[in-house]
């Protein structure tokens, strides 16, 4: 049998595991539960736009607020691929990366990486990418300007993402920028003060109707990636959890084993010393 100083130290080691685990296991479902309320705030945020949005825009197309500033359109579709940050997020990065690596076609795509984790699944398949961009450290108030750039630079663009489904199922995601917008247009509702027409009779949009419809398109971009953001990190905290879930489950597991192990050394332990000492008592009376 092991020695008792060797099983209790690995008793304490695996006790140790085991608060580690639990405490990581509690940040995330934390974490899960701050950017489930933001996810639902800016839905609605979305909303409000939209409603002033259809009133006066001036064709049923969304043209992601390319202005002045975005020269020349590229022909080709951008794909936009979320992950996290480093490798300690389950195994849903790996299988984001492998189904971009099915559809990803040079000829057709530009491949822009949203997360370190994706960057280098990435490179060890040795698929390119034109731009990497370091996912937000924050759950809030983070910049996503230069990821609108890269979208308003190009025809079309569809982001593959980890999609947060439950604290035990996340899977992967795909949405085509320009079809979302349709569909999330459609979901909204009027409401009483959509009784008021927003018309150039009605207000004076400064400095022309045209900037103002870009603005609030750009604005609802902003809102829809940092949304597919927030879902992504959702889904990484969930898959962090189901991870450190499975690894307390383990841990607690070989922590209950040690226990039986250092009880059992240590009654044996004293068993021993009795039969020294009784084994001595019988010398000396002899």
């Amino acid at each position: 049998m092991r020695q008792l100083n060797d099983i209790s130290h690995d008793r304490a080691t695996m006790g140790t595991v085991v608060e580690l685990t639990n405490a990581f296991e509690g940040i995330a479902s934390m974490h899960i539960s701050q950017i489930k309320d933001q996810v639902l705030t800016s839905q609605k945020f979305f909303a409000d736009l939209w409603r002033i949005y259809r009133q006066i825009r001036v064709d049923e197309s969304f043209h992601f607020g390319r202005g002045r500033g975005v020269g020349k359109v590229i022909k080709k579709e951008l794909i936009i691929v979320v992950t996290a940050e480093g490798s300690f997020s389950g195994d849903i990065d790996q299988k984001v990366v492998a189904t971009v690596e099915k559809i990803y076609n040079p000829a057709k795509n530009d491949l822009v990486v949203v997360g370190r984790h994706g960057a280098s699944q990435l490179s060890q398949r040795n698929i390119n990418f034109v731009r990497s961009f370091r996912l937000p450290r924050s759950d809030t108030n983070f910049n996503i300007m230069p990821l609108i750039n890269e979208v308003q630079s190009y025809q079309s663009t569809v982001v593959y993402y980890p999609r947060y489904v439950s604290l035990m199922n996340q899977e992967v995601q795909a949405v085509q920028m320009s079809v979302e917008v349709a569909e999330r247009g459609k979901n909204v509702k009027d409401t009483e003060a959509d009784a008021d027409f927003i018309i150039e009779g009605n207000y004076i949009f400064e400095p022309s109707v045209f900037e103002v419809v870009g603005h609030l398109e750009s604005s609802m971009l902003q809102i829809m990636l940092s949304e597919i953001i927030l879902e992504s990190k959702l889904a990484q905290y969930a898959s962090r959890f189901r991870a450190m879930h499975a690894a307390r489950d383990k841990a607690s597991q070989s922590f209950g084993e040690l226990t039986l192990s250092f009880n059992q050394a240590r009654r044996q332990y004293k068993d021993e010393r009795i039969k020294e000492i009784i084994n001595g008592l019988r010398g000396i009376t002899r």
